[in-house]
């Protein structure tokens, strides 16, 4: 029931804000930062039980302050507690009993902390005890400054803590952990105590055996997104995820495969960050996903240009080879084109979905025409994105892979109907882009839009060089006014 306005006298210069009622005064507090909504409630004795009725908070533990983690953590827990009380005081002069405001959204990220970890739990089980909760999350690391040794302590630490709050693990709809070690199957575990989890996130974190692979089996939850990023182990094995739509796995400690797709009948988004080293062969993309993904709708391949010391091995694949992939999200982190083009007959089950393909990172001295394997199979692909990314600080990354070439040939009679857009970042070689381009819209019936962009900065030290900027523009236009003289395509070109 909403509360009355308040009767105020308000003259010309008084406060008119203060006359609203309370739901539209919370209603702006909402949308303001939890610092600024306090701070905006401490002014004024007509705002100050506002704080209390807010149904959304977010309490991060980098906002509060003390000499000591356990010091932070005091403030944190403290101002949690009375924020999450349910009896909520009311405003001066009202009368009746106090209010009690379920907490509809709320999201904590604090340190593991033992002596505040009971706190936190049972104040949490409280808030969400009437039902009305609908996003509850968590974020949880190790104190800053912790020492490396004591993280599988943390890692069991955390453990203890769900297992002895299940109401507040079962209602949380996300879950961020960031440099815990865990068990075998601590995971698995987890998750389907997590009833109504969603996103599962798992940064800097490790397996206690890093020589095995992480199996997650879990047929009955509703995770629909899990976040692998610098996850130490083997491999990531999926084995049976059924609501999985999006996976994020990103780390240089994989071995090939790096991850394994079982029953995952609803991925459409796969993101895999990978390293490879110098000495891992490489490997087929069908030996990661499943065939029961058949609704994957993107695909990123990152290949990680880097500035190594550069072998010409070139691989020479025709199309009796294999690789199955689809409409996936794929970011692979190598020094080289990684992946071994396989039949595209055998793709196309697959593929079938795939409307959107990004191919990030391609080394300068890499040939292109392979990646028309990618349209063979891929018969409703719309967009298609290459980009070669310099590394300008001139970084090195050892023990990595060296940049190996693909050869591949595109079948003679391939007519592409569905590829509206080709865009090509980075790429300045005159001669190569030509040769590229022309290939393409030889093959794509119904090609609209060509995009030419420049480099990107480099993400290590963000440079990037006025003058080859300059140059690469030229060159992008000498490209245009050739394709445009020589072709009859109706396609678009633009210079980006």
């Amino acid at each position: 029931m909403e509360s009355p306005p308040h009767k105020l006298n308000v003259g010309r210069d008084e406060d008119r804000i203060s006359a609203l009622t309370d739901d539209l005064l919370v209603g702006i507090l909402e949308r303001l930062d939890l610092r600024e909504a306090v701070r905006a409630s401490a002014l004024s004795s007509r705002w100050r039980h506002l704080p209390y009725r807010l149904s959304r908070l977010h309490l991060e533990v980098g906002h509060f302050q003390g000499a000591t983690p356990l010091e932070v953590m005091d403030a944190f827990t403290g101002a949690a507690q009375r924020l999450l009380s349910l009896v909520v005081p009311l405003a001066e002069g009202e009368g009746g009993s106090a209010a009690i405001i379920p907490i509809k959204a709320l999201i904590l990220s604090f340190y593991m902390s033992p002596p505040h970890l009971s706190a936190i739990g049972r104040t949490v089980e409280d808030a969400v005890s009437y039902g009305k909760t609908e996003c509850l999350e968590f974020s949880i690391s190790p104190p800053r400054g912790s020492n490396a040794s004591l993280l599988a302590e943390f890692g069991q630490q955390f453990m203890s803590f769900s297992q002895a709050y299940p109401v507040a693990f079962w209602w949380l709809t996300r879950l961020t952990l960031k440099n815990l070690v865990f068990g075998h199957s601590d995971v698995t575990e987890l998750i389907n105590a997590c009833n109504k989890l969603k996103h599962l996130t798992l940064s800097s974190c490790r397996l206690v055996d890093q020589r095995s692979a992480l199996r997650i089996d879990t047929p009955c939850s509703g995770l629909r997104r899990l976040d692998c990023i610098r996850f130490r182990c083997e491999r990531i094995e999926l084995i049976s995820v059924p609501e999985l739509r999006t996976v994020l796995c990103c780390s240089r400690h994989y071995e090939n495969p790096p991850v394994r797709f079982g029953d995952v009948p609803q991925l459409c988004h796969v993101n895999l960050g990978y390293l490879a080293k110098v000495s891992q062969a490489p490997f087929m993309l069908s030996e990661c996903l499943s065939r029961s993904s058949r609704n994957l709708s993107k695909l990123n391949l990152n290949f990680f240009s880097q500035t190594v010391k550069l072998i010409s091995v070139h691989l020479h694949i025709t199309r009796s080879s294999i690789l199955p992939i689809s409409a996936v999200y794929f970011v692979f982190f190598m020094l080289q084109i990684w992946i071994q083009p396989e039949q595209p007959k055998r793709l196309t089950a697959i593929f079938r979905n795939l409307t959107d393909m990004y191919l990030f990172g391609i080394f300068p001295e890499c040939d292109l025409s392979w990646t028309l394997f990618i349209l063979e199979a891929a018969p409703a692909l719309r967009n298609f994105k290459l980009s070669r990314t310099r590394h300008a600080c001139g970084k090195k990354l050892y023990d990595t892979a060296e940049k190996t070439n693909v050869v591949w040939e595109p079948s003679k009679d391939l007519k592409h109907l569905n590829l509206k857009l080709l865009m090509m970042l980075g790429f300045e070689e005159e001669v190569k882009v030509t040769n590229y381009i022309r290939l393409v819209m030889a093959h794509v019936v119904r090609l609209k839009r060509i995009e030419l962009h420049g480099e990107d900065p480099c993400k290590e030290c963000n440079a990037i060089d006025p003058r080859r900027s300059q140059v690469d523009e030229a060159s992008r236009r000498q490209i245009k006014e050739r394709l445009t003289l020589e072709s009859s395509s109706s396609a678009k070109i633009i210079i980006c």
